[in-house]
């Protein structure tokens, strides 16, 4: 039956699709929602004995799918994109160019295609109830039902191990991994159609979902830095003020230092977390934190069963962050093959870009904060330029969310530099903003084509690219239709 019901007919189709070509091109995009759809279905396609090659794409456009077309596969799988140029797609379908086979999450374009999984088709949310991830696991799943994979495998030299590796279930990891990074979690916990796979991680051993404190960095971060940098929940004196943080813990009755150091929240024990977490959400009641608020504290977290203990990998939030700091940075390949299993050269690669990726993003959301955004009737923006890469842009964006001087309650949009001809446009907004009508996917949508370029996305998040000199035309038209969902 599969981990999402209603998509197991599509899936089923689309797997036998794959099943009959001689050979695929598997092309998807470059977020960790991305490197994650397109290791699942890598693996998925060398357990089927599938002869495949991969491309990455930081944005699908005409032009780019011309480029895929030109490779002169029969059969092209496009993961975490490809719904929202489905028109395009279909040209060239239709020109016999290849036949396309699609495990997105976005929003479809008004065109069809036979070999379409997607969960908005099925009444089933992409933006916060199925990943990219999670459709290119469906995908897998089927995969192992459709093809005898473990003969055929076989055959092709690439054994499965065991019966986790034949079904595919293993590859629910990966999958939790792309909705946390994608931001599908609610308060930590995923939901919806996502249950499913990780309902089924946890059945294979590969998951673990456990009730925890919901800071990240909680493998990695010594603790000082683990309360100052927590934006989940801010603590008046704790975070953001890194003296009031160690202030908090030295005057704690356990020892949270070692030998070495601070320790690590993975090195405590059980009771000395209690104790952590308990003096905390009493500090954070004490200075005027709501109760429903500090009661985020602790929520449902994810790790990674198989990956070591202290380690980026073993925790699904800072995995996507890592791999975050890999295509982002013209380096999918690493982060490719962290996701088949690369802990050596690959893993160590990935750490240098993360090094270099945080630093771009403290000195990103330093240019937000000195600078501040500019202010329409219903949204606020800034415009980056080239001193914010355009491929972080979005990602600055949803961090100043909130900062000094910037409003939690309106959508911000952000402007960074592409080229002489292009602005690339991000926009984030909030579960509370949806909840009230704002829908990103179809503003950027709107504004971006009324100019000459493109865009889409999700709800809570979405970019587009504009002709270069037409920002303010943008934010003209963005405000409008923000402030015509709003008001419905």
């Amino acid at each position: 039956m599969g981990p999402v019901p209603d998509l197991t007919d599509r899936a089923d189709a689309c797997a036998r699709r794959l099943c009959a070509a001689d050979s695929v091109l598997l092309a998807s995009h470059i977020d960790a929602d991305g490197l994650t759809s397109a290791a699942i279905a890598s693996t998925a396609l060398a357990r089927a004995a599938i002869p495949h090659e991969v491309v990455f794409k930081k944005q699908l456009d005409a032009t780019e799918i011309a480029s895929i077309a030109a490779c002169e596969y029969e059969t092209v799988l496009f993961t975490d994109f490809g719904s929202g140029q489905l028109d395009v797609i279909a040209e060239h379908e239709r020109a016999g160019d290849f036949t396309p086979v699609i495990a997105d999450h976005h929003q479809p374009a008004d065109a069809e295609t036979e070999f379409h999984l997607n969960p908005l088709l099925f009444g089933i949310d992409g933006a916060s109830e199925l990943s990219g991830a999670g459709a290119s696991y469906v995908l897998a799943r089927a995969l192992a039902e459709v093809a005898d994979s473990r003969t055929e495998a076989t055959a092709a030299g690439i054994t499965a191990t065991d019966e986790i590796d034949a079904d595919n279930r293993d590859l629910a990891a990966l999958a939790v991994v792309g909705a946390v990074g994608d931001m599908q979690t609610t308060q930590g916990e995923l939901t919806g159609a996502n249950r499913g796979i990780v309902e089924e991680g946890v059945e294979a051993g590969v998951v673990n979902e456990t009730t925890d404190i919901t800071f990240y960095g909680k493998q990695t971060r010594p603790l000082p830095k683990l309360l100052e940098y927590a934006s989940e929940v801010r603590i008046p004196g704790i975070s953001n003020d890194q003296n009031g943080a160690i202030s908090f813990l030295d005057g704690l009755s356990v020892d949270f230092t070692s030998d070495s150091g601070w320790r690590r929240w993975v090195d405590l024990s059980d009771d000395e977390k209690q104790v952590l977490v308990s003096e905390l959400l009493q500090h954070a009641l004490r200075k005027g934190v709501p109760a429903d608020k500090a009661q985020q504290l602790v929520g449902t977290t994810y790790t990674l069963a198989a990956e070591q203990e202290g380690t980026e990998l073993r925790d699904a939030s800072e995995f996507s962050t890592l791999l975050n700091a890999t295509a982002r940075y013209e380096r999918a390949d690493v982060g490719l093959a962290v996701c088949l299993g690369d802990r050596n050269e690959a893993l160590e690669r990935a750490r240098r870009l993360l090094d270099n990726h945080r630093r771009n993003l403290s000195e990103g959301l330093q240019q937000v904060k000195s600078r501040g955004v500019e202010r329409g009737e219903y949204i606020q923006w800034f415009d980056a330029g080239e001193e914010i890469r355009e491929t972080i842009v979005g990602i600055v964006a949803g961090m100043a969310l909130g900062v000094e001087g910037v409003d939690p309650d309106r959508p911000i949009v952000a402007f960074a530099r592409k080229n002489d001809e292009e602005t690339k446009v991000s926009a984030r907004g909030t579960g509370r903003l949806v909840g009230s009508g704002l829908d990103l996917s179809v503003v950027v949508g709107e504004a971006s084509r009324a100019l000459g370029g493109d865009g889409g996305g999700h709800d809570v998040a979405a970019g587009a690219t504009i002709p270069a000199g037409r920002e303010q035309e943008f934010i003209e038209k963005a405000d409008d239709i923000v402030g015509a969902q709003l008001a419905e």
